[in-house]
């Protein structure tokens, strides 16, 4: 049998199309990274990792991302690189127009296939409107809500957010209710719901509980409990500190790590725990702490607590995950959606400290931790990164 041979034509013509197929896509993703703090910058990144390995990516930050007037806390953390991004260009000045306009040029030039920006604030209504004009209708824009209005609601929130994201094509959203207020806006919205990945590169050393706890000088038999992230009235701290009480009534040795700086008034939270007469078993870590230092607190912890009175969503739930932990989360928001109430957590109701208490005496009383982890790390594919990658690619028809 002769084997088939094509002409120099034929050839040509198959290696044209060979070329013409495997072409990758261009994607421009707009948004915070490295240095800036923050989980949406780590998302920035970890997003960037993962549509990379597949699209050519061009990265572009922010040069100025908030006017310190606005912003007084630094912005920017160096003391950590692991979500550095090498080929991130940091290009934005939020609040010059001619400079996004000179940006939004430059993105037009590379002739993307698809602008993805990351949307959390109306303070970038102004920026990204004047971007979403330059650039034009005709480019597929997707926008990514963290929150569609922002967790603390002022009177031109709704207007600023309408004015911008009517310019998207495509959104994605982590939660139920982001779902339902986007609808608000935007009735014909094309999106889908896809939850926050998890954020398990802060898991760097792999360290244990044992170890985690020598570090941090804590007791080895010790009932941990974590309260972590930036401390803001939403948060409902106060509803975890007015349980602790009753949790003592029947756990000995219980303790809470308040790890995060405080945006709100310190006083009125040490007020209430000399109050309540719990000095002894709380902890407060009032600092911003930089990704390598995440992972000892984590580490250390049997439970993280999330006892919000509102929310979207959080990524705390997420590195939890990351990390193996349960969770308790309040019904509020997104949170709920992603924690199955007596396997990967608990689902209790905002402002009830019995009920945060009665879950932690049950968690402890009952020895469930090991029962919890595996269920956690059961449903961790539920919250791959490149599920996220699927969804976007689902939703544009790549």
């Amino acid at each position: 049998m002769q084997s088939m041979q094509l002409s120099d034509d034929t050839e040509y013509f198959a290696l044209g199309v060979f070329c013409v197929e495997t072409e990758k896509k261009k994607i421009a993703l707009i948004g915070p990274v490295y240095p800036y703090k923050g989980g949406i910058a780590h998302n920035t990144s970890l997003l960037y990792r993962t549509l990379s390995k597949k699209y050519d990516v061009e990265l572009i930050s922010y040069k100025m991302q908030y006017p310190k007037l606005l912003f007084k806390k630094e912005q920017k953390d160096f003391k950590s690189d692991l979500f550095k991004v090498d080929e991130a260009q940091f290009l934005l000045n939020t609040a010059n127009p001619f400079n996004i306009i000179n940006v939004a040029l430059r993105i037009k030039k590379h002739k993307p296939d698809l602008v993805i920006l990351q949307w959390w604030h109306p303070y970038f209504a102004p920026c990204y409107e004047i971007l979403g004009k330059v650039l034009g209708r005709r480019m597929p824009k997707l926008f990514i809500c963290h929150n569609v209005f922002p967790h603390e609601r002022f009177p031109l929130d709704r207007f600023l957010t309408k004015r911008v994201l009517k310019m998207g094509n495509y959104f994605i959203v982590h939660s139920q209710s982001d779902g339902e207020e986007l609808m608000q806006v935007m009735p014909d919205a094309v999106y889908a719901r896809n939850p926050i990945p998890i954020f398990n590169v802060f898991r760097q050393r792999n360290i244990t509980k044992e170890q985690a706890r020598v570090e941090l000088q804590k007791k080895q038999d010790a009932k941990q409990m974590l309260f972590f992230g930036f401390v803001r009235e939403y948060k409902g701290l106060k509803y975890l500190l007015m349980a602790l009480p009753k949790i003592r009534e029947y756990l000995q040795d219980i303790n809470l790590m308040v790890v995060g700086a405080f945006a709100d008034d310190k006083e009125e939270y040490l007020h209430l725990i000399r109050e309540l007469r719990i000095d002894d078993c709380v902890e407060l870590i009032d600092k911003y702490v930089s990704d390598n230092e995440v992972e000892k607190y984590f580490a250390a912890s049997d439970i993280v607590v999330l006892p919000y009175i509102s929310a979207t969503q959080s990524g705390i739930v997420q590195i939890a995950y990351g990390f193996e932990k349960p969770v308790i989360v309040t019904n509020v928001g997104g949170l709920p959606d992603v924690v199955q109430d007596g396997k990967t957590g608990y689902i209790v109701e905002a402002g009830r400290p019995e009920q945060i208490a009665d879950a932690v005496i049950d968690f402890y009383s009952q020895n469930r931790e090991a029962e919890m982890c595996g269920h956690v790390r059961k449903e961790a594919y539920q919250f791959d990164w490149e599920r996220m990658r699927e969804k976007i690619e689902e939703l544009i028809g790549w």
